[in-house]
């Protein structure tokens, strides 16, 4: 085994100076904690509202919720998303088991609060407690951390069990690579599969590091393929073998371990000969951008970001997250060997990382978060570069005051960036009116989620045993406490495939209350172009004649109807 070279906790003379003024260090600490304890409340006073997200209401909240009334998991048919890996919304099973859906957003937020702590941990190691709580504050104030930890999703929990899982794999090569490091960085890979699909990526790329970060620091002479793959395939292994219970669920329901993932290989009757357009032909037709927009992408997604904008990533990033990183390989050479490595793997990392991410899918800022945690720890590696940089050149005191001046102004417009989003959140959110009894828990969701007054008209009104087929509801269902199914399956319309088939519309209603539908909930802005669009003339004649004879409108409200089915006739 190779010696390792000393950790990365030197100063630079400019440092230094601060260091030896312990009135000033002091100082410096408390502003950071500060900083951070406000950030901190910040977040969790935005969280205290009831939850209108949509991914909560279709998938993180809704299922388990629907696991609870059924008495333990089973199969959903309708929900394609409930065939996701789910090691979070298990978790969220328990806030909401004692009536509570906000705790839910602490449980997530929990997970950045402890990737912070993995980020603190690393970086007082490798530089010193100052710059470990200006990491953390950082990481914390980027904009889709914030929203994420407002929020009950599972990115969270992605981000925590991936860069714990890396760090551990650098644990792992410092340390001269003993058998616990791999496992338990093998362990958090699989809970970040069996928490996020996304999660595969890491699984694929670090089951990839492993041989070749053994073969290439183990030292003591070539330690031969065959350890080099054993590791990487124990590692493999032990991944997989804590997201199995996800893959042997999805197996024996769909026949697919990760379903719906390549369902085109493993289940090729349900799925069309059309294949799907990549990311650059899809954003060319819908947002008609030009060659250079998208090959500035990986550029943008720093730069553009806005919430709930799927042109503009659906999320927003920090542009220092880009920028401070360049700084962090300025002049290597000097810094100790294991530095130099732990400073290469996580770029890497992060690079592969992103571009797996970007041209699998659609690009969403939540599908390359697992690479915020390695771009905040390179951003302070950064900062810190600067002020050795500062300190170690010839020129005059006045000089170095003026770049000090610009790198603390470059640190305060970053993190100013950040507060200009955590206050526009509370003014869209604003979750005080709530708190303060101003808005009751419903009039509060009322004023985000327009589909709210119809499900309370249908628990207030419907009967226990209603069945209620949802059609282009946006899958929002938790606030639903009849049973309900959604309209698409499988990308297939349930409704379409009835009027397609039907040559009257008792043929409809017929195969409706098969089903056991009893009632229906419609967006009808979005479902009358459907119609136009989708189906011939003869099918509208013979959708219309169904809506006039069997469907009775009971409640409508900012364009979601609720009607019965029943045969008006008799």
């Amino acid at each position: 085994m190779v010696e390792l070279e000393p950790r990365g906790n030197d100063l630079s003379p400019s440092e230094a100076k601060i260091v030896e003024n312990p009135a000033v260090l002091w100082c410096v600490k408390a502003l950071l904690l500060a900083l951070l304890a406000v950030l901190i409340v910040s977040i969790v006073v935005l969280s205290c509202v009831p939850p209108v997200s949509k991914d909560a209401l279709t998938h993180h909240l809704a299922v388990p919720k629907l696991y609870l009334r059924h008495g333990g998991i089973y199969e959903i048919p309708s929900m394609i998303f409930s065939y996701y890996p789910m090691n979070l919304d298990l978790l969220y099973m328990i806030p909401l088991y004692f009536g509570s859906d906000i705790v839910p957003k602490f449980v997530h937020f929990s997970f950045a609060l402890l990737t912070a702590w993995l980020i603190f941990n690393y970086l007082k190691r490798r530089i010193n407690v100052i710059y470990a709580i200006l990491g953390v504050i950082f990481f914390l104030s980027v904009p889709i951390i914030v929203k994420l930890s407002i929020t009950v999703y599972v990115d969270l929990g992605l981000i925590f069990f991936s860069t714990a899982s890396l760090l551990f794999v650098l644990r792992w090569i410092e340390n001269g690579f003993p058998l616990k490091y791999l496992m338990l960085s093998a362990f958090f890979c699989g809970l970040a599969a069996g928490t996020k699909y996304n999660g595969l990526v890491t699984v694929f790329l670090l089951t990839l590091f492993v041989p070749l970060l053994y073969s290439r620091y183990r030292g003591g002479g070539k330690p031969g393929f065959y350890k080099a793959a054993g590791s990487g395939m124990l590692f493999l292994f032990v991944a997989l073998l804590f997201f199995s219970p996800w893959m042997i669920r999805d197996y024996f329901w769909t026949n697919n371990p990760i379903f719906p993932l390549y369902d085109q290989w493993f289940n090729p009757q349900y799925c069309s000969a059309q294949k799907s357009a990549n990311l650059f032909i899809f954003r060319s037709s819908m947002y008609h951008e030009s060659w250079w927009e998208m090959a500035l992408l990986p550029i943008r997604i720093f730069f553009q970001g806005q919430d709930g904008n799927p042109q503009y990533f659906d999320g927003k990033l920090n542009p220092f997250l880009l920028l401070l990183p360049l700084f962090a390989f300025y002049r290597m050479g000097k810094e100790p060997e294991v530095l130099r490595n732990e400073k290469k793997i996580i770029l890497v990392f992060a690079v592969l990382y992103f571009c797996f991410a970007f041209f699998s899918s659609d690009m969403r800022v939540r599908y390359v978060s697992p690479i915020i945690p390695p771009l905040v720890i390179l951003g302070v590696f950064g900062v810190r570069k600067m002020f050795q940089g500062l300190g170690e050149t010839s020129v005059s005191r006045t000089v170095q005051h003026i770049g000090m001046g610009i790198v603390f102004s470059a640190l305060f417009f970053s993190l100013w960036l950040n507060a200009v989003y955590i206050f526009n959140q509370y003014r869209e959110i604003d979750p005080f009116s709530f708190m303060r009894g101003k808005l009751s828990r419903d009039e509060y969701i009322d004023k985000y989620r327009l589909e709210y007054p119809a499900m309370r008209y249908i628990n207030e009104n419907l009967p226990h045993d209603a069945r209620i087929l949802f059609i282009y509801i946006g899958n929002r269902g938790y606030y639903c406490d009849r049973e309900y199914i959604f309209d698409m399956r499988r990308n297939r319309s349930t409704l379409r495939q009835l009027v397609k088939g039907s040559s009257d519309a008792e043929t409809i209603f017929l195969g409706l209350k098969g089903m056991g539908i009893t009632h229906l909930l419609i967006r009808y802005r979005i479902f009358d172009k459907w119609v136009k669009t989708h189906f011939t003339a003869k099918d509208r004649v013979v959708m219309k004649a169904f809506f006039e004879k069997y469907v009775r409108l009971l409640f409508f409200k900012w364009g979601y109807g609720l009607s019965v089915l029943e045969d008006q006739s008799s």
